[in-house]
């Protein structure tokens, strides 16, 4: 138990603290390392990980730590995963908010940090291409036309991702019943 909550600690850690560009970035190299390094996860189980992370409320990356914490060792595991994925952030902002005014007009780090926008959006593709294809992969009908339909509501037409998120909410509540109630008959 000790080596997989060090383990824990330890790849939040390390993700956190090389992650730029917010939540989305850490679901991602979460992923590689819980599902394709470690196996610890399975890809259905990173998915409905990731739903929880973003319907709850606060930062995605510390969400996505808990739930991923979680399910690999209960209490112990959210601990360690929060630690390791809040602990950089801290550091690397209170060094910031420290030297804030040389860092405003240092036109290298706004060169960087621009470029690392750049990147952000690469991860970010990688995220949507990753899990986007393994809905599809799953031929479910209902899934495939939910993400078309959220992806088609907020790009287009605006609507604010809390009621999508209500809405895939209750579209996943209403097949869960539906099959429940199908097995039963």
């Amino acid at each position: 138990m000790n080596k997989i909550l060090s383990s824990i600690f330890l790849s939040t850690l390390y993700l956190s603290s090389f992650t730029f560009g917010g939540g989305y970035v850490i679901i991602t190299l979460l992923k590689k390392k819980f599902v394709d390094e470690l196996h610890w996860i399975d890809q259905q189980e990173m998915l409905d990980l990731v739903a929880i992370a973003q319907s709850s409320p606060g930062a995605i990356a510390v969400n996505g730590a808990i739930v991923v914490g979680y399910k690999l060792a209960r209490l112990p595991g959210v601990i360690c995963a929060v630690l390791g994925a809040v602990i950089p952030p801290f550091i690397i902002l209170s060094v910031i908010s420290f030297f804030y005014t040389a860092f405003k007009e240092n036109s290298i780090i706004q060169a960087m940090l621009s470029g690392m926008t750049a990147g952000v959006g690469a991860v970010i593709l990688s995220v949507v291409y990753d899990m986007g294809g393994d809905v599809v992969k799953g031929k479910d009908p209902l899934l495939i036309i939910l993400m078309a339909a959220s992806f088609i509501a907020a790009y287009f037409y605006h609507v604010n991702v809390i009621f999508i998120i209500l809405a895939a909410a209750l579209t996943g509540i209403c097949k869960t019943i539906i099959r429940k109630l199908r097995n039963e008959a």
